[in-house]
């Protein structure tokens, strides 16, 4: 499916007639007539009814129209905070972020690389205090943290939300099962990062610990993921709790959710200078 495949069907959709359509999008019509068919095709279902006379949206017509209208304006916005972006600062977007939203950034990263290819992205490690500094200090242009952030001055929204999952060893009798109960945690040794690094999974946590009425054991610190998992794979009740898990499998080790389930809003930090048009670029490439 193409973008202008879906501009094409909101044009004919819009006008109810090809010619207008074409008119509209300053092409010509077996153009439109084409791209329509393709996209037809594509999906498998009929939007428009055509005779001689007059064109119709069909009742999937219909259902999808309101759909392609999100989808191209999503586009558009990607394609404005590109615009921002290049137009400042030599097209680099210096970025704080937070471990495990590696795969979310690269997506991101490669809408908005489709729209500026001079983009560069300098990525930033760091607690959520550090970056709400170097926003203040105009050393960050955005933050990717997860929990709630009190901050007035600066503009924080929630883009995504994180299962929290557990990282347990594949022997364990618990990693059985699809999901993990949370109160089989009290049989294991959770090893978790400073809470400094990620407070919000710390909190978390510790909600959803104390409404099941246990206390887990506390392990060693947790400084690098992989070293852990493979620490855990090798133990026989150390667990370690993560939000999300992606990357290839780890021999020994298999990854449970919480059951009932536990989430951490993520969130979009920058500056209160930004434009409204370049924040909702930024929440459409990173949704």
């Amino acid at each position: 499916m193409e973008v202008r495949q879906l501009r094409y069907f909101v044009a004919v959709a819009e006008e109810l007639h090809f010619g207008r359509a074409a008119e509209r999008l300053h092409v010509a019509q077996p153009a439109v007539s084409q791209q329509v068919g393709r996209l037809e095709r594509e999906l498998g279902v009929r939007l428009l009814a055509r005779t001689s006379r007059r064109v119709a949206l069909t009742g999937d017509g219909r259902r999808l129209l309101d759909e392609a209208r999100a989808a191209l304006s999503a586009v558009d916005r990607v394609r404005a905070v590109a615009a921002d972006l290049v137009a400042g600062r030599a097209a680099v977007l210096r970025v704080g972020t937070t471990p495990g939203v590696g795969p979310r950034l690269s997506r991101a990263a490669a809408k908005l690389r489709a729209e500026a290819p001079d983009l560069t992205l300098t990525l930033v490690d760091g607690t959520l205090a550090a970056h709400v500094a170097a926003l203040r200090a105009g050393e960050l242009d955005i933050a990717l943290v997860r929990g709630t952030v009190a901050a007035r001055d600066l503009q924080a929204i929630q883009v995504w939300r994180d299962p929290l999952q557990v990282m347990l060893p594949a022997a364990h009798p618990a990693a059985a099962a699809p999901t993990l109960p949370v109160t089989a945690l009290a049989d294991l040794t959770l090893r978790m990062p400073d809470r400094d690094s990620d407070p919000a999974l710390h909190d978390a946590l510790r909600a959803a610990c104390r409404g099941a009425g246990i206390a887990p054991s506390t392990g060693r610190s947790v400084r690098s993921l992989e070293d852990a998992a493979v620490e855990i794979g090798m133990s026989s009740h150390d667990a370690t709790v993560v939000c999300g898990c992606g990357g290839e499998p780890i021999p020994g080790v298999s990854v449970r959710p919480l059951a009932p389930p536990v989430e951490v809003p993520g969130m979009l930090l920058t500056p209160s200078s930004t434009t409204q048009t370049c924040l909702d670029g930024l929440v459409a490439a990173l949704a």
